[in-house]
């Protein structure tokens, strides 16, 4: 199967939609930005530059891609601005790619073991818990056996949130309500997902990042608890970001990798946001594979991150 067959038609259309406000916004730039212009000169890669950074893609990234289409313009000595669409669009890609992620094909999950375990981390309203919500509710209907933990017991509207997607997915969440251990809610998670033979754990973690000791010291203790059933344990960290907060969902990222070793990303809400380019500057400062992106309300609206069928829909015009 080619990757464009791990697309359905609706997907595709989600994530078109999804993606609305950042094309308007970044090619409405864009037109401005070559306006009069026949070919791709310094002060077309002036107006490019800043197209980028205001299109939230980062400072770093966006020199990047500057510096590949000066050596295109260099290279090729003429290019007309009509071509500077389908250069950008191959550049971006080319980046995406090099940062030697997989994509996944679908919402899978390791078959050498089980269960998978995934500690979920983020500040509040980024929409960790939804995001865990909607993960569960994936993979529930692919047949597999999940349990959640509520584990940010410092909020109770995530503890309540979290019992309400449980009660929505018909899956399981182990809580101790507020103000609780969370380390004892994640051991009781893993321990009843190894009684029960589940295929994944998801634990919610405190939403909030207080000073970055104490934020590594609570990981840590949630990590020995679970080690406890599960050695290598958890699989998986996944940071949730809010992609409509632009740059500041870059400083949460540096600041959380800082103090935990993050191994995946969700960047959520970016139907709601002109901000669609924080993805390629994250995907491509971070070296952190961009697992999952949320381009709606629905369920289905949190998608399989795909680089080609990112920038394919980012270009679509």
């Amino acid at each position: 199967m080619g990757i464009l067959g791990f697309f359905s038609k609706e997907k595709k259309e989600s994530l078109d939609k999804g993606l609305e406000k950042s094309k308007e916004s970044f090619f409405s730039k864009l037109g401005k930005a070559v306006v009069g212009k026949s070919s791709v000169d310094d002060e077309v890669l002036d107006e490019l530059e800043e197209v980028l950074i205001t299109s939230d893609v980062g400072i770093d990234t966006t020199l990047k891609i500057i510096s590949r289409i000066e050596e295109r313009v260099a290279k090729d000595k003429y290019l007309n601005t009509k071509q500077l669409n389908s250069i950008l669009k191959e550049e971006i890609a080319n980046l995406l790619e090099e940062n030697n992620t997989k994509d996944l094909a679908d919402f899978e999950l390791p078959s050498d073991y089980k269960p998978h375990v995934i500690l979920v981390v983020g500040v509040n309203g980024v929409g960790k818990t939804t995001t865990i919500g909607k993960l569960s509710a994936q993979f529930k209907n692919k047949g597999k056996k999940v349990i959640l933990g509520a584990a940010d017991t410092f909020r109770a509207a995530a503890v309540d949130q979290l019992k309400l997607w449980g009660e929505r997915t018909g899956v399981t969440v182990v809580s101790h309500g507020m103000n609780t251990d969370p380390a004892s809610v994640a051991f009781d998670t893993v321990k009843t997902a190894v009684e029960e033979n589940a295929d994944l754990v998801i634990i919610d973690t405190a939403g909030r990042l207080h000073t970055k000791v104490n934020l590594m010291n609570e990981l840590s203790k949630i990590k020995k608890v679970i080690q406890k059933f599960i050695p290598e344990a958890p699989h998986e960290v996944m940071l949730v970001l809010d992609g409509s907060t632009g740059q500041n969902a870059f400083i949460q990222a540096k600041e959380f990798t800082k103090a935990t070793e993050v191994t995946s990303l969700a960047i959520t809400k970016l139907d709601g946001t002109a901000k669609g380019g924080v993805v390629i500057g994250i995907s491509d400062q971070f070296k952190i594979p961009v697992k999952y992106i949320g381009v709606g309300e629905r369920v289905e609206d949190l998608q399989v991150f795909n680089k080609i069928e990112f920038v394919d829909s980012f270009f679509k015009v």
